[in-house]
Protein backbone atom coordinates (compact mmCIF):
# COMPACT_ATOMS: atom_id res chain seq x y z
CA UNK A 1 0.00 0.00 0.00
CA UNK A 2 1.38 3.64 -1.13
CA UNK A 3 2.34 5.92 1.74
CA UNK A 4 1.39 9.08 1.74
CA UNK A 5 3.13 12.03 3.76
CA UNK A 6 1.38 15.02 4.98
CA UNK A 7 3.48 18.60 3.78
CA UNK A 8 1.89 22.34 4.03
CA UNK A 9 3.16 24.33 1.82
CA UNK A 10 3.13 27.78 2.78
CA UNK A 11 3.70 31.17 0.28
CA UNK A 12 2.97 34.37 -0.65
CA UNK A 13 1.18 36.29 -3.31
CA UNK A 14 -0.11 39.50 -4.08
CA UNK A 15 -3.90 39.60 -3.32
CA UNK A 16 -5.06 39.92 -6.90
CA UNK A 17 -3.22 36.60 -7.79
CA UNK A 18 -3.61 34.47 -4.91
CA UNK A 19 -6.97 32.99 -6.50
CA UNK A 20 -5.55 32.43 -10.03
CA UNK A 21 -2.55 30.42 -8.41
CA UNK A 22 -4.79 28.71 -5.98
CA UNK A 23 -7.35 27.97 -8.80
CA UNK A 24 -4.21 26.46 -11.01
CA UNK A 25 -2.56 24.36 -8.25
CA UNK A 26 -6.40 22.85 -7.56
CA UNK A 27 -6.60 22.05 -10.80
CA UNK A 28 -3.49 20.64 -11.84
CA UNK A 29 -3.41 18.69 -8.82
CA UNK A 30 -7.21 17.60 -7.74
CA UNK A 31 -6.47 14.78 -5.54
CA UNK A 32 -3.15 16.11 -3.84
CA UNK A 33 -3.23 20.03 -3.47
CA UNK A 34 -5.86 21.41 -1.06
CA UNK A 35 -7.51 18.25 -0.49
CA UNK A 36 -8.83 17.19 2.93
CA UNK A 37 -10.64 13.75 2.98
CA UNK A 38 -14.46 14.79 1.46
CA UNK A 39 -13.35 18.50 0.58
CA UNK A 40 -11.07 19.86 -2.29
CA UNK A 41 -10.04 23.58 -3.26
CA UNK A 42 -8.93 24.13 1.31
CA UNK A 43 -6.48 26.27 1.58
CA UNK A 44 -6.16 29.35 4.41
CA UNK A 45 -5.70 32.85 3.01
CA UNK A 46 -4.55 35.92 5.32
CA UNK A 47 -3.30 39.42 4.55
CA UNK A 48 -0.03 40.61 5.62
CA UNK A 49 2.10 43.35 4.05
CA UNK A 50 5.55 41.60 1.95
CA UNK A 51 8.23 43.78 1.74
CA UNK A 52 12.13 43.58 -0.15
CA UNK A 53 14.02 45.14 -1.85
CA UNK A 54 14.92 44.60 -5.20
CA UNK A 55 19.14 44.56 -6.02
CA UNK A 56 21.19 45.45 -8.92
CA UNK A 57 20.29 42.00 -11.56
CA UNK A 58 16.62 41.92 -10.30
CA UNK A 59 13.87 42.46 -12.97
CA UNK A 60 10.96 43.16 -10.46
CA UNK A 61 7.14 42.53 -11.42
CA UNK A 62 6.64 45.44 -8.58
CA UNK A 63 8.78 48.50 -8.07
CA UNK A 64 12.37 49.33 -9.42
CA UNK A 65 15.58 48.31 -8.65
CA UNK A 66 17.01 50.04 -5.55
CA UNK A 67 14.16 51.10 -4.41
CA UNK A 68 12.58 49.81 -1.10
CA UNK A 69 8.76 47.95 -1.60
CA UNK A 70 5.68 47.18 0.54
CA UNK A 71 3.06 45.19 -1.29
CA UNK A 72 -0.18 43.74 0.09
CA UNK A 73 0.05 40.15 -0.19
CA UNK A 74 -1.79 37.05 1.14
CA UNK A 75 -0.02 34.38 2.93
CA UNK A 76 -1.33 31.19 1.20
CA UNK A 77 -1.55 27.44 3.59
CA UNK A 78 -2.04 24.34 1.43
CA UNK A 79 -2.06 20.85 2.59
CA UNK A 80 -0.32 18.68 -0.50
CA UNK A 81 -0.53 15.10 -0.11
CA UNK A 82 2.73 14.01 -1.32
CA UNK A 83 4.51 10.63 -2.34
CA UNK A 84 6.53 8.47 0.19
CA UNK A 85 10.06 7.69 -0.05
CA UNK A 86 11.02 5.98 -3.64
CA UNK A 87 7.43 6.46 -4.77
CA UNK A 88 7.15 7.77 -8.45
CA UNK A 89 4.40 9.59 -8.93
CA UNK A 90 3.17 12.41 -11.16
CA UNK A 91 -0.18 15.13 -11.40
CA UNK A 92 -2.07 12.40 -13.00
CA UNK A 93 -1.38 9.95 -9.66
CA UNK A 94 -4.45 8.54 -8.48
CA UNK A 95 -6.14 9.39 -5.01
CA UNK A 96 -4.04 6.20 -3.54
CA UNK A 97 -0.66 7.67 -4.18
CA UNK A 98 1.32 11.55 -3.66
CA UNK A 99 2.38 13.52 -5.90
CA UNK A 100 6.21 14.65 -5.71
CA UNK A 101 6.20 17.97 -3.68
CA UNK A 102 9.12 19.55 -5.98
CA UNK A 103 6.22 18.71 -9.27
CA UNK A 104 3.89 21.44 -7.18
CA UNK A 105 6.30 23.59 -6.36
CA UNK A 106 7.06 23.73 -10.08
CA UNK A 107 4.08 24.69 -11.08
CA UNK A 108 3.97 27.16 -8.38
CA UNK A 109 6.87 28.93 -9.74
CA UNK A 110 5.46 28.56 -12.71
CA UNK A 111 1.69 30.62 -12.57
CA UNK A 112 3.03 33.16 -9.58
CA UNK A 113 3.72 36.57 -11.34
CA UNK A 114 7.12 37.26 -9.25
CA UNK A 115 10.47 36.62 -9.92
CA UNK A 116 11.53 34.81 -6.84
CA UNK A 117 8.34 33.05 -4.87
CA UNK A 118 8.86 33.16 -1.44
CA UNK A 119 7.59 29.78 -0.03
CA UNK A 120 8.01 27.26 2.68
CA UNK A 121 7.35 23.58 2.57
CA UNK A 122 6.60 21.53 6.41
CA UNK A 123 6.36 17.75 6.69
CA UNK A 124 3.67 17.24 8.90
CA UNK A 125 3.70 14.79 11.78
CA UNK A 126 1.84 11.10 11.03
CA UNK A 127 -2.12 11.25 12.08
CA UNK A 128 -2.23 10.65 16.08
Amino acid sequence: MPHIIRYKVVFFAPRSSTQSILQHLFARFPNHVGRIGAYGGCAFVSPGTGQFLPLEGANPVIGAVGKPEQVEEDRVEVLVLGAGPGESSNAAATSDTGVEVKSVLRELKKVHPYEEVAYDVYRLEEEF
